[in-house]
């Protein structure tokens, strides 16, 4: 070409051809001729080719702004862009005209930060198509999950990870089953125990001071375990990487749902006696939801809402939410009337506890590890096991003190075992073998023909020999040197042999777990009174009981072969502690104006046992004359002091009755005072 001019707007256009125009396609403007000014009589015509559309696309940072003819200024202080986002399919649209032209005119990107989205498939892999129906309707999908479901199985799949996605409906269905619910779960529990702990009379004040001050090892870690999250989301949104963020959030719901709730159960609900503690338990678990719920609301911004709706009302700062305060700043927790008026909160280094993080962990590991055992010989969770035994490769010290003072009660109740041993170093050999593997892929360039003796010298090792080559760090062997931290793979094996012991290892085999499964009568009565205590739970529950609302319970079995009796007979004191003193009574001894609750026919090991509930009732002495025992039969037990003496009337006739001597307030005082039964 002899001669090119570029055009650079409308107005030059109608300049240099003398025709202007409004419409700059292509049937328009091929039509228009510019003269030449470098050879007079000759018209120049638009040349053939067309520049790629994408290029329109890539020229969006300058043409937003018409730079360079205005707002250069604003144009040079926001460029190049924080981040842009679009599908890989833009990776050679899109992406590519912003990098050719950011490159050509300015020799840098156009964007600091590039966020891609992988494609939305069918379930079965092909591209969704309205024409083949081949995909569920979104609308119907929200209608029936709910829109937070859908938006949380897209952004914790592969899609975020510039992956294919196979869309599958039951994964929405998963997020509301795995996710939500467990999450709803611990939300209505807390609320539920926050409403029977302000039944007592209190008042519950989230207070930051008894969440700091707890000493409880799971409040410790669970409001460890949140800073280091809410840490952990500030570190990766700041750096874009979208993709690390969701897993971590839903790992930290199973967490709290399924470890932190679960082993407080009976805390939070009071049950264990101590309505202080139980407060400061709820306490650290509002302010965990609470956060919880405010880094979560980008990302599920409805079901969010809706727990931040109940959570503020508690807040002091609740009532500064009228007349339109809810919308003002500053912005707090309480008086904010959204969840996402809120900033993400910040995380507070003094209560990051890497220790007890670390503690907790091998806390889970030895109890999903015994769970395993349990389920290996086939003992149920109900009957108690002798004796848990942990063996760990190269614990610290931390981990030991933890697992055998403030977390041995609750690795013993999650296993139901007697007893925990952690098998010191020196012991290890009574009990496991440590192997070692070479690293093939490492050491074969490292040793070549040599390495077949390598690996035999290696994997022939005696378990000294290999904790000797663990300690001294490295192995020195035909003429070359294996790091015995990067090049080999160190594994514990269980070694006892026989029936008595059952065992489990991770998968790293750096932490093994064995049980004694010995099945004596003191284990089996165990059990029994375990399966009866479930029993009696669930008859409560059936029957709309309260924590607070007393009972007496009678069962009714097989007299010739009362295998229940004897096993409450053994297990009185672990009746006691699960009942507030209370002990389940054969019914033979119950009175005779009893007035029953309810009452059930369960199994229990295998057999068929009546339970019953009754109100609690005063318990006459044998032989007593029937005028004083139908007196008696009309008294509420809460009514009578121990040791009261009561006097009343009867056709004129005044007669007394002493408690401790004619009467007692319950069947069981009656029975431990008159040795009917020997075991109360």
């Amino acid at each position: 070409m002899s001669e090119v001019i570029c055009i650079g707007s409308i107005a030059e256009l109608a300049e240099l051809s003398g025709v202007t125009i409004d419409d700059l396609h292509r049937e328009v403007v091929d039509k228009i001729e510019i003269p030449s000014k470098k050879t007079p009589g000759v018209v120049l015509k638009r040349i053939d080719e067309v520049f790629d559309c994408w290029f329109e696309s890539g020229s969006m940072p300058y043409a937003q702004k018409h730079y360079p003819f205005e707002n250069r200024e604003k144009f040079e202080s926001g460029f190049p862009a924080n981040f842009i986002a679009e599908g890989l399919d833009q990776t050679r649209g899109w992406f590519y005209t912003l990098m050719v032209l950011a490159t050509a005119l300015f020799d840098k990107p156009a964007f600091q930060n590039l966020i891609v989205n992988g494609l939305v498939q069918a379930a079965d892999g092909k591209k969704m198509s309205k024409r083949l129906k081949n995909y569920p309707d979104p609308v119907v999908v929200i209608n029936k999950y709910g829109a937070d479901a859908l938006r949380m199985y897209l952004i914790n799949s592969p899609v975020v990870r510039a992956e294919s996605l196979k869309f599958k409906e039951e994964g929405v269905l998963g997020v509301v089953k795995e996710v939500f619910l467990p999450w709803y779960n611990a939300f209505r529990f807390m609320m539920q125990n926050i409403e029977r702990f302000e039944s007592t009379g209190r008042k519950f004040i989230p207070s930051s001071v008894k969440v700091h001050g707890t000493t409880n090892p799971t409040d410790v870690w669970i409001s460890a375990a949140t800073q280091k999250l809410i840490k952990y989301v500030h570190e990766e949104m700041q750096a874009y990487r979208l993709y690390t963020v969701m897993p971590e959030l839903v790992r930290f719901i199973t967490q709290l749902t399924n470890w932190y709730v679960r082993l407080n159960r009976d805390r939070l609900k009071g049950a264990e006696g101590d309505d202080d503690d139980a407060e400061v338990g709820l306490q650290v678990l509002y302010d965990v939801l609470l956060n919880m719920t405010t880094v979560m609301a980008p990302f599920t911004p409805f079901i969010t809402e809706f727990f931040y709706q109940h959570l503020r009302k508690m807040q002091p700062s609740y009532p500064e939410h009228v007349n339109g305060g809810g919308a003002q700043n500053p912005v707090k927790p309480g008086k904010s009337d959204s969840i996402h008026y809120l900033a993400l909160p910040t995380y507070d280094p003094s209560r990051l506890n890497e220790n007890a993080v670390e503690a907790m962990e091998k806390l889970q590991t030895i109890v999903e590890l015994g769970r395993n055992v349990r389920e290996k010989r086939l003992i149920n969770l109900k009957t108690p096991v002798k004796n848990v035994v942990v063996i760990l490769r190269n614990p610290s010290q931390n981990v030991i003190d933890s697992v055998t003072g403030p977390l041995k009660g609750y690795i013993l109740s999650e296993l139901n075992a007697w007893e925990l041993t952690i098998v010191p170093r020196e012991s290890e050999h009574e009990w496991v073998t440590l192997s070692l593997t070479p690293d093939f892929k490492k050491l074969g360039k490292k040793f070549g023909s040599k390495m077949k003796t390598v690996a035999a010298t290696i994997k022939s090792m005696s378990h000294a020999e290999a904790v000797g080559v663990l300690e001294k760090g490295h192995l020195d062997i035909e003429g070359g040197t294996v790091d015995a931290l990067t090049e080999m793979v160190s594994k514990l094996s269980f070694s006892k042999e026989g029936e008595q012991w059952e065992s489990a290892s991770t998968q790293e085999g750096d932490a093994v777990v064995a049980i004694d499964c010995t099945q004596d009568d003191a284990i089996l009565a165990a059990g029994r009174a375990r399966e009866l205590i479930n029993a009696i739970q669930q008859l409560r529950k059936n029957a709309g009981l309260d924590l607070k609302d007393k009972v007496e319970a009678f069962f009714l079995e097989n007299e010739t072969d009362p295998i229940i009796e004897a096993a409450v007979s053994e297990n009185v004191e672990v009746f006691r502690s699960k009942f507030k003193g209370s002990v389940p009574l054969p019914k033979r001894y119950a009175p005779k104006w009893s007035v029953e609750i309810c009452s059930e026919n369960v199994e229990v090991a295998g057999s068929k046992v009546q339970v019953t509930l009754c109100r609690p009732a005063v318990a006459a002495r044998e032989g007593l004359p029937d005028e004083q025992t139908i007196f008696l039969s009309t008294l509420q037990p809460y009514s009578v002091e121990t040791g009261a003496e009561l006097s009343f009337s009867v056709d004129g006739k005044d007669l007394k009755v002493k408690e401790g001597v004619d009467f007692w307030l319950s069947t069981a005082s009656k029975l431990a005072a008159t040795k009917t039964v020997v075991w109360l």
